[in-house]
């Protein structure tokens, strides 16, 4: 079994910055990608950033240059930096892992966490 756990999601005025965390524990073998999406109200998700376990990122265009995806292998974490917020970043970030289970390695498996909401607005 393989948890997910957000945190660092609330309100930010305009131009702010947050700081979103994901921690994946249980019977992890090893992590492959690890990614943010977010699903605004009436919209479908959408990603915003992922990072490989190399260590290439890739983000959405809606936010390359204001946005680092970054990650701790040794602590099984990955985060997402957010600077210059714009209200349009308003919606539930989601933290989204590819990974390896079990002692002997079993997989690949796509994981979710719960979400966590993430409102900019004045």
């Amino acid at each position: 079994q393989v948890q997910l756990v957000e945190s660092g999601g609330g309100l930010v005025q305009p131009g702010g910055s947050l700081r979103l965390s994901c921690a994946a524990s249980g019977s992890i073998f090893s992590i492959n990608a690890m990614g943010w999406y977010r699903q605004a109200p009436g919209k479908q998700r959408e990603l915003v950033a992922a990072i490989t376990s190399g260590g290439s990122t890739n983000y959405s265009d809606s936010v390359k240059g204001r946005f680092t995806i970054s990650r701790d292998n040794a602590k099984n974490m990955v985060y997402l930096q957010m600077n210059s917020l714009k209200p349009e970043d308003t919606a539930v970030y989601y933290c989204n892992v590819d990974l390896m289970t079990g002692w002997v390695p079993t997989g690949p498996y796509e994981y979710w966490g719960q979400g966590t909401q993430v409102t900019v607005s004045s």
